[in-house]
């Protein structure tokens, strides 16, 4: 199938890929709504993505070559031990991590840049409102106006307004427990002298109620540290956690802080606390965890990607994936396609359990890491690894799933 108009709502990773997927696969027209005037590319989180991933979004193009990536080799569980280990902690197991790690921005600014010229990207474009029943679909702006395309991509987020119209009954679903996260130029490290950290391992602190992940990430001005805290929120006072950014950067409250700093000065050994410390409070935020998983990804001439299909706990490690599989998912529909109810159909059979899937496996994730921990600090290897496996339930590693050829 070739011809026809794409909205793309949402201009961040899931919507470069599918805007990307679209022009690649023959739309005539394609138009990408960001709703932010600002700089994407400013935002600092890591992330990672699995090797094989990698490996298969790079031969179908949905992983533009050239973004900066910091290679990771092994996982290193860690417990603090102040009878028998060094102020780096006590090392209880140890595990293959095939992965390499990303800065957002740098991500999203190669996906941006891997964009055909055919797209067009507009930012200040809010979308209030979507609809998809007939033969066209519309879109609904901020400014008043409505624009018709033969197909709206959601790739618009948790608050999805695409998702509203696709599944209004999908609403996400707090955790209960949230993630500090933060990050800090590498150099830094060099005032704590030498932790014991090869640059291609990946640290976890593991402490009851709790775990955080620690790794080297690139940077736009060299390698950086980034960090994910994961743990209940102090109980007294009242927060709102009805949204995943609620504590942006350098607005994160005095409590937070304060039970932040307990929490390390408690359960984390010396060196892994001093790490922490060296974030500067304009890079740490505050994050709920959230998850949501839909009974369907397409109604009408509209589809959803990304985290607007399905918002999975980043303990599986597989956000940013997922949003370029189901850009390659995308793709493929359409090339098969003869009409766009057939590209519809192949792509909710590609991409609906599979998130689904995802979502029940972080949360076993999440149920192990924070919310039912187990005696780390009693494991031995074999007990570890079958605790491991017992949290993948018959999956074969986190990461995401790989694509059905």
């Amino acid at each position: 199938m070739r011809g026809g108009t794409v909205a793309v709502v949402g201009g961040s990773i899931a919507g470069c890929a599918l805007a990307s997927a679209a022009a690649r696969a023959g739309a005539d027209e394609v138009v990408v709504l960001e709703r932010t005037h600002g700089r994407l590319a400013d935002r600092g989180l890591g992330l990672c993505i699995h090797d094989g991933r990698a490996a298969e979004l790079a031969a179908t193009g949905a992983l533009p070559a050239g973004i900066a990536a910091h290679r990771l080799t092994r996982r290193r569980w860690v417990v603090r031990d102040d009878t028998a280990a060094g102020p780096a902690g006590r090392v209880f197991w140890e595990q293959p991590f095939p992965f390499h790690s990303y800065h957002w921005g740098l991500l999203w600014r190669g996906l941006r840049g891997a964009t055909p010229a055919p797209v067009v990207y507009r930012q200040g474009a809010a979308v209030t409102g979507v609809a998809g029943d007939g033969e066209r679909a519309e879109v609904r702006l901020a400014r008043g106006t409505a624009e018709a395309f033969d197909l709206v991509v959601g790739a618009d987020g948790y608050r999805s307004v695409v998702r509203e119209a696709v599944c209004p009954e999908s609403r996400p679903a707090y955790a209960g427990y949230v993630c500090w996260r933060g990050n800090f130029d590498a150099r830094r490290l060099e005032a704590l002298g030498d932790g014991g950290w090869p640059a291609e391992s990946v640290t976890t602190v593991c402490f009851s109620g709790g775990s955080c992940v620690i790794y080297r990430i690139p940077g736009p001005d060299g390698p950086r540290v980034n960090w994910v805290l994961y743990a209940m929120p102090p109980q007294t006072g009242r927060l709102p956690f009805d949204d995943p950014t609620s504590f942006p950067p350098g607005r994160v409250t005095e409590e937070l802080t304060t039970h932040l700093g307990a929490l390390l000065d408690r359960e984390f050994p010396p060196y892994w606390a001093q790490v922490i410390g060296l974030t500067e409070p304009a890079d740490t935020f505050v994050q709920p965890i959230y998850d949501l998983e839909t009974a369907r990804t397409t109604a009408g001439r509209l589809l959803l990607a990304g985290d607007a299909a399905t918002v999975v706990r980043p303990h599986n490690t597989s956000g940013a994936a997922k949003a370029l599989q189901d850009a390659t998912a995308f793709e493929d529909a359409w090339r098969r396609a003869d009409t766009w109810d057939e590209l519809l159909r192949a792509y909710q059979a590609a991409r609906g359990a599979a998130g689904r899937e995802m979502v029940a496996l972080a949360r076993r994730l999440g149920r192990g890491q924070v919310e039912q921990t187990p005696a780390w600090a009693a494991m031995n290897h074999r007990e570890a690894e079958s605790w491991w496996q017992g949290q993948l339930g018959g999956a074969a590693d986190i990461g995401g799933q790989a694509m059905t050829p």
